[in-house]
Parts: C-alpha cells; sequence; structure tokens
C-alpha cells in the first residue's frame, strides 16, 4: 500500500511504501538463490565471480569492525556493570545459563549422530593430511593463546579476538578498581563503541546486497553436486540446529522464563536473520543488543550479557557441528568411539566454546575436538567444501541462544520489562533519527514482576 505525506505547501503525496529491513534481506536472499543457479547451471563465470565479490566485500566490512567492536564492548559491559545490582550474582547465572544451553545442544548433536551415523557409506576419497594451514587445535596452544605478547599482535594483521576480550576484561577491572579517576577514560570507550556501531550499522544496511552476495556464492559454488555426499551430516547439523532453536530456546522461555516464546521471536527474529546471512556473532552484536533490550531486559546487563555471549556463547558452532563433526569423522576413518570419547566430546563442546569467539567458521573448535578425541585432522578437508551452507545455520543458532539467556535471566530476576516483551518493536534498519548504537550508559532499575500466564 502506497503511504501519503503531506508536502510544505499543504498538498498531500503519494508515496512509495517503506520495505521493511527483512523484507529486504529475504528479497536479497531470494535474488542470490536465484542468480547462483544461473551462474551454475549456465557457466556463467562472470556472475560467479560478481557474486563472489560481492559476499566478499560484505564480509570484510562486518570484520573491519570486529577488533574495536569486541574490545569496547567488552570493556564498557564490565565497566557498566557497576551499575547493575547484583552484578556478580548475574554474571554466574548468565555463565550457568550458557552451560546449560551449550550441555543441552551437544547432547542433541551426540544423539542425531549416533542414530543417523553421518560417515557411514560416504564415497569421497580419503585424504591423506590435512588442508594446508589446517594445524592441531591443542589445549595448551589455546590456553595459552588467550594472554597476547603484545597490544599490537592482538589487533592485526590477523586479530584474536580472545586475546582482544581477554585485553578488555583486564583493562576493564582496572578501570574499575581506579574509581572516577578513570571516567574520562571510560567516556572515551564509550564515544569508540558508538562510532564503530554507527559505522556498523552503514554495514548492515547493505545486508539485502550482502545477503545476494553471500548465498548466490554459496548455490554457484557447491550446488547439489557438492552437498550430495555429505548430505546426511549437513541435514543433521540444520535438524540439530532446528531443535535447539525452534524447540528448546522456546521451552526454556516458556518453562523457565515462564513468558511467551513467540514474542521473544517477534523481537529477535531481525538478529536472527542477519546472523544467518552475515556467518558472523560479532557482526550481529549489535543488532543482538538493540534487540534483547526491546525485549524487556535492562540496558545495562543487555550490554554485559551480548558481547559476553557474542565471544563465548556457541551452541551451533561449539556444540551441535563439532559433535556431530566429530562422529563424522570417525566413522568416515572406521574409528570407534567409545563412552569416555562422548564424555570428552562433550566437556570440550562445554568449556571450548570460546575457542570460535564468534567470528566466521568453527574449524578453531573442531580441530580442537578432533585433537582432544586422537581424530584425523585431515577430516577437516572433507567438510570445508560445504562450510559456508552449514555456517549459516549454525550462526543463526549462536546468535538465537545469545538472546536467549538474558532474557531467561532477566525473567528469573524479575527484572524483565514484559509490557517491552509483549510488545517488542519492530527492529528495523535504523532510520535517521534512530541511526545510532545502543545506549549502553544508562540505568534502568529493576522492574516489578509483572509476568503473565504464558499463552501462545
Amino acid at each position: 500500500m502506497s503511504q501519503n505525506t503531506v508536502a510544505p505547501n499543504g498538498v498531500r503525496k503519494r508515496s512509495l511504501p517503506k520495505v521493511p529491513f527483512w523484507a529486504q534481506t529475504f528479497i536479497g536472499l531470494a535474488i542470490g538463490i536465484g542468480l547462483g543457479f544461473i551462474a551454475k547451471n549456465g557457466g556463467v563465470d562472470w556472475l560467479t565471480t560478481t557474486l563472489e565479490q560481492t559476499g566478499d566485500i560484505f564480509t570484510r566490512l562486518l570484520k573491519l569492525a570486529v577488533p574495536p567492536l569486541v574490545f569496547t564492548a567488552v570493556l564498557v559491559s564490565v565497566v557498566n556493570l557497576r551499575n547493575v545490582n547484583n552484578a556478580a550474582g548475574l554474571a554466574l547465572r548468565t555463565l550457568f545459563w550458557f552451560f546449560v544451553t551449550s550441555l543441552i545442544a551437544v547432547t542433541i548433536g551426540i544423539t542425531l549422530g549416533l542414530l543417523t551415523d553421518p560417515g557411514q557409506g560416504v564415497d569421497l576419497p580419503k585424504p591423506e593430511q590435512a588442508p594446508e594451514g589446517i594445524s592441531n587445535g591443542d589445549w595448551l596452544d589455546f590456553l595459552t593463546g588467550i594472554v597476547p605478547t603484545n597490544i599490537v599482535g592482538a589487533f592485526g594483521p590477523k586479530p584474536q579476538v580472545l586475546q582482544i576480550v581477554f585485553l578488555a576484561v583486564v583493562l576493564g577491572a582496572a578501570i574499575l578498581s581506579v574509581g572516577k579517576k578513570a571516567d574520562p577514560v571510560i567516556n572515551a570507550a564509550e564515544i569508540v563503541l558508538e562510532i564503530v556501531q554507527k559505522a556498523l550499522w552503514w554495514v548492515i544496511r547493505l545486508s539485502p546486497i550482502g545477503t545476494a552476495g553471500l548465498i548466490g556464492t554459496a548455490v554457484a559454488t557447491y550446488g547439489w553436486d557438492s552437498l550430495k555426499p555429505l548430505g546426511t551430516f549437513a541435514a543433521d547439523v540444520y535438524i540439530g540446529c532446528a531443535i535447539v532453536l525452534f524447540l528448546v530456546y522456546p521451552l526454556l522461555i516458556a518453562t523457565v522464563g515462564r513468558v511467551n516464546p513467540l514474542r521473544f521471536f517477534q523481537g529477535a527474529w531481525p538478529a536472527i536473520q542477519l546472523a544467518f546471512v552475515s556467518r558472523s556473532s560479532v557482526g550481529t552484536m549489535p543488532v543482538t543488543q538493540r534487540s534483547v533490550e526491546r525485549l524487556g531486559v535492562p540496558k545495562d546487563y543487555a550490554s554485559f550479557a551480548v558481547p559476553f555471549g557474542a565471544t563465548t556463547k556457541m551452541d551451533g558452532c561449539a556444540a551441535i557441528y563439532p559433535s556431530l563433526a566429530a562422529i563424522f569423522v570417525a566413522q568416515y576413518f572406521g574409528i570407534s568411539l567409545d563412552l569416555q570419547d562422548y564424555f570428552l566430546i562433550v566437556l570440550v563442546s562445554v568449556i571450548g566454546s570460546a575457542a570460535t569467539a564468534g567470528l566466521t567458521g568453527a574449524i578453531v573448535m573442531l580441530t580442537l575436538t578432533l585433537d582432544t578425541l586422537s581424530l584425523p585432522l585431515a577430516g577437516v578437508g572433507l567438510l570445508l567444501a560445504i562450510d559456508p551452507i552449514l555456517d549459516m545455520m549454525r550462526t543463526a543458532t549462536n546468535v538465537a541462544g545469545q538472546a536467549v539467556v538474558p532474557v531467561l535471566v532477566s525473567a528469573r530476576e524479575k527484572t524483565l520489562d514484559l509490557e517491552k516483551y509483549n510488545n517488542p518493536r519492530d527492529i528495523d534498519a535504523p532510520d535517521d533519527d534512530e541511526s545510532g548504537p545502543v545506549d549502553t550508559t544508562k540505568n534502568v532499575p529493576a522492574q516489578t514482576d509483572r509476568r503473565e500466564p504464558v499463552s501462545v
């Protein structure tokens, strides 16, 4: 439907309706799939290259913001805990639900793998060694790699997200201990965060174009021929993520949080959708935080829980995927796994999820799991061919979990604003009057308990 606007001279004009951002993204998705099929089936090489370059530029723009975004977001979130009542308790409860949901997710992944045997009967040549650039995900390297040798090395040329998180947490704790003298540093960090998020919003506006490029490239490059031999494994990943995303999370929201799960999806869907196409939890972080706050989670707690989750909470990449991948590799190479091995998969998935660090892909987590089980890293090469296709669903699940936990904790703590939760505003690409980032500097007092019976 067209919209009527009134010109300065009082004459009413008809203007084109505004297309919602989610609709723009789905249009880009449809166009990308169509162009991808044309490029693959018609052998149109220039179209494949164009789609690849378009998606690559969009991904590069998202990754460009990762170092300053992670550092300032985590730093500000740690500092803002001073404005939150019972901050230590909230942090522990957040970690507890991170642990619980990860445990559920990895259990679902293992169960699916045992039921479907994704590595049996796969007719692909066995690689003799791991792909170039893939090395053992050793636990010692992982732990020692958290602490940077120097600040410059943590930020580039290949940013080490875990090291950046470590620096931000340490600096945030130091600022809290200094007190009011550090206020200028806090103000500077908040300004930088606002600038970075502002620039990132401009990149997010390009999501429909980036979506067309990324999806089109996946279709044109991989298609059914590459997916078919790994069809069971790919289906397991999507089914496992879908169970967690559309069954486990809603069940927790309804039973633990005692609120309507449909309202959650209404508020969180823009972040889940962007995560699906961008394949980056960190790149989606501003949208996730905006979604969580508009669902009624207090701002100061959201500004801690969302950045923390974007770098450590990975139910898709760190729980479902590596558990299924480990079973696939073991079955493909004819290696039997015993009860102790499955216990190790659970342990690695729950504890080592920070290894994924919110970046595109889950190769570090996969190699960490395979190395712990003494499985051949050569199996990684078999899965790399379809990794971008799998990563879309994995990241969407990651981001949904990063939004679920703050809602659960706030609901349990009776600080969730149920008026906002039950009437979440549409989260669109920012308008001219609302293009700034989420304000993480204002404290929201605890809300009274206004829970209502769940009605779906």
